[in-house]
């Protein structure tokens, strides 16, 4: 039964694709959604799944990582038929069709416990997934598709390499040629430890790519500073949680070979150079949504961090797994009908959000303090553990870099935020007669009560997941 969480969007995207009516098909979108979430729940309540021989397995660590999504797809797809008719002459056949093609491909990833699927799954839903940024079909779109199929070709292309490493590594330690990774856990040990060095480094290169930490992020603010607001939610909380539990899985390779000193610290450095990156380049931003595209950069930065520091870090990463997801989609909602209401996303053009366009603009300032760590926000509990977790293991020098940080950003940030939010709108913008309506505001209310609801109250059918998938992390 697990394929049918790959092959329901799958069968009604299809459907979608073939559906002549203009007015019917965006509503297909909501359909798969509601139909993929009632699947999910099934699953998480259930013991730990397989299908395919092993080949597909639902364990504590894709139990986060396929809930988080379905829940992020759920909301999103609410605001596909509402955006589309804001849109009224786009041809949406392969817009819907594509949408749902990535939540079908970004499952198989989820739930592939084969190292060669994994990495067909993680390219499909790269492909799967790029005419969604090029559905405004200009030139500026155009040039951030192909940079997005490009840079992420490389980073595959490198994904397995690594794997042919991972896989000869299991044949100098005299292991069988098997690729699942409840087989390669199990005979970690045996492992040749140069060859895992090395396909870890490149796995992380390969996968972070696709993730997005820095220096492999130049994909990003392109593709989401070009794609619509809904696209930019489901790449930043979907696609990018995708390639992170990617790397989670390589953790844990490592970790049962005695190795997971080397793996953690690797990705300390990654993730404090990648928020790094972010703070310059989001010093004077004059591009909103570019902007958005640098912080999730930082918070890539801060997941692999989180898991770089171990222990309680653990938890906090996958934490902020959700945290961060819930915020971006706060944020690239709010953002897309701001940029609705200007026509533009440039700072120049676009000042007093507030006034013509009260609603989203006071959504994308609270997604604002939400995602750069402020109570009571849930992204404050999650770096507030992981900041924890690295004082208590005294690594002082460490925790500084990373307020540091989350300081710089913060102040960069928010720069650009009150430039868009205060002052008086242009006459051009009051001219194009912008009204905000339910059903692409509604969507934004709800990230908005749910990212507020982490901040305060974590429910206890989430906590127990997020310490399941830590401890099947901490234990290796």
């Amino acid at each position: 039964m697990l394929l049918a969480l790959v092959i329901v969007p799958l069968v009604l995207g299809a459907v979608a694709f073939a559906t002549p009516s203009p007015k019917l098909r965006p509503w297909l979108v909501p359909l798969g959604a509601v139909a993929h979430a009632a699947l999910t729940l099934y699953f998480l309540m259930q013991p730990a799944a397989a299908a395919l021989g092993g080949w597909l397995v639902l364990d504590p660590l894709g139990k986060v990582v396929l809930g988080f999504v379905s829940l992020l797809f759920l909301i999103c797809a609410f605001y596909v038929p509402g955006y589309l008719a804001l849109r009224p002459g786009r041809k949406t056949s392969i817009f819907c069709a594509a949408l749902l093609a990535f939540l079908g491909t970004m499952s198989l990833m989820i739930l592939s416990h084969h190292l060669g699927l994994m990495w067909v799954a993680i390219e499909s839903a790269t492909l799967s997934s790029a005419p969604l940024l090029y559905f405004n079909r200009n030139q500026r779109s155009l040039e951030a598709t192909w940079k997005y199929l490009l840079i992420g070709s490389v980073g595959i292309a490198l994904a397995l390499f690594g794997s042919f490493f991972l896989a000869y590594s299991a044949l100098k330690g005299g292991m069988g040629s098997s690729l699942l990774f409840e087989d390669l856990v199990h005979d970690a040990p045996h492992l040749s430890i140069p060859w895992l060095h090395v396909a870890f480094v490149i796995l992380l290169v390969g996968y972070g790519t696709k993730m997005g930490l820095a220096p492999m992020h130049t994909w990003k603010p392109d593709a989401y500073g070009e794609a619509p607001g809904l696209v930019g939610a489901l790449l930043a909380g979907g696609l990018t949680n995708c390639a992170f539990l990617a790397i989670l899985r390589f953790v844990q390779i490592c970790g049962a070979a005695g190795e997971g000193a080397f793996a953690r610290h690797l990705l300390v450095v990654m993730g404090l150079v990648s928020m790094a990156v972010a703070g310059i380049f989001m010093a004077g931003q004059r591009d909103y949504k570019r902007m958005l595209a640098y912080s999730s950069v930082e918070h890539m930065g801060i997941l692999v961090f989180g898991i770089g520091i171990g222990g309680l870090g653990t938890f906090g990463a996958l934490l902020h797994l959700v945290n961060n997801g819930l915020g971006k989609g706060l944020l690239f909602l709010s953002a897309g009908n701001i940029h609705r209401a200007f026509g533009s996303k440039r700072t120049e053009d676009v000042t007093g959000a507030l006034r013509l366009a009260p609603a989203s603009a006071a959504l994308f300032l609270a997604g604002f303090f939400a995602i750069t760590g402020s109570p009571p926000f849930g992204p404050f509990m999650s770096e507030f553990t992981i900041l924890n977790a690295a004082v208590t293991g005294g690594r002082f020098a460490t925790a500084a870099l990373f307020l540091l940080m989350l300081a710089i950003v913060f102040i960069g940030m928010g720069a650009t935020v009150l430039r868009v939010v205060q002052g008086e709108p242009s006459d051009i913008a009051k001219a194009r007669g912008y009204k905000e309506r339910f059903l692409t505001v509604g969507p934004a209310v709800v990230f908005l009560v749910l990212v507020v609801l982490m901040g305060v109250y974590i429910p206890s059918p989430v906590s127990g997941l997020l310490h399941k998938a830590a401890a099947s992390l901490e234990l290796q």
